[in-house]
């Protein structure tokens, strides 16, 4: 068996590797990061605790990396058990970044960025495997100021992946234009990207449930807080 958790140098994700090896996960542990340096410092410090962890390089933001360590895992594993999408971003209060700028690098990376890695790695899920989206409580707050029709689409459970994608995309166009609110958004960027990560994941959910419905697949969000 093996696990894969993103964005795993540091924060939430390290916690979950401590945590999978704590468990006695029975089987390979792999944290992925971005940055290869931190990513092999993270696992040289897990390894110190007495845990057995590997590094595997990935940038979400670069579907071909998303590819590479897909290949990796059918090559060597021949399928995946547990993946948790914790990667993401988040700009500091005091960014000098204009917010259109930040609405699409923090677009990119929370929503485009798991995307890219659902349809790289959840073609390899294997019966019983666990997905975990990690999302924010931020979402649910960010949903809670959007327009009526904003939040009519966003809990139709019939809403497809592409028209979810379609709706990440307007938010970017909006924000650049600086009209966001005008059109019914709220006005945080990473919130908005987690709306779309907590629809995904229900989207995704759905489609696993329907296509693969003897498999005994779960697919999460959670939505911590402030960690």
């Amino acid at each position: 068996k093996v696990a894969v958790v993103t964005g795993a140098n540091k924060g939430i994700g390290l916690a979950i590797v401590r945590e999978l090896c704590k468990a006695k996960f029975t089987g390979d542990v792999i944290l992925t990061a971005r940055n290869e340096k931190l990513g092999n410092e993270a696992v040289k410090m897990l390894k110190s605790e007495g845990f057995e962890v590997a590094f595997h390089h990935l940038d979400i933001c670069d579907q071909g990396s998303a590819k590479q360590l897909s290949n990796f895992l059918q090559k060597t594993y021949g399928g995946l058990d547990v993946l948790i999408n914790n990667a993401g971003m988040a700009f500091k209060n005091d960014a000098t970044e204009t917010f259109g700028e930040q609405a699409e690098v923090t677009m990119r990376t929370n929503f485009w960025g798991t995307l890219w890695v659902c349809h790289a790695l959840l073609p390899l899920l294997r019966p019983n495997a666990r997905v975990v989206n990690v999302s924010s409580f931020v979402s649910k707050k960010a949903l809670d100021t959007c327009s009526p029709q904003l939040q009519a689409k966003f809990r139709d459970t019939e809403l497809s992946e592409e028209e979810l994608c379609l709706l990440m995309g307007q938010f970017v166009i909006a924000a650049q234009q600086g009209n966001h609110q005008a059109q019914g958004w709220p006005n945080t960027a990473y919130g908005t990207t987690k709306i779309g990560v907590t629809v995904l994941s229900r989207i995704q959910a759905n489609f696993l449930t329907k296509t693969r419905a003897a498999d005994g697949i779960l697919l999460n969000a959670c939505c911590p807080g402030w960690v």
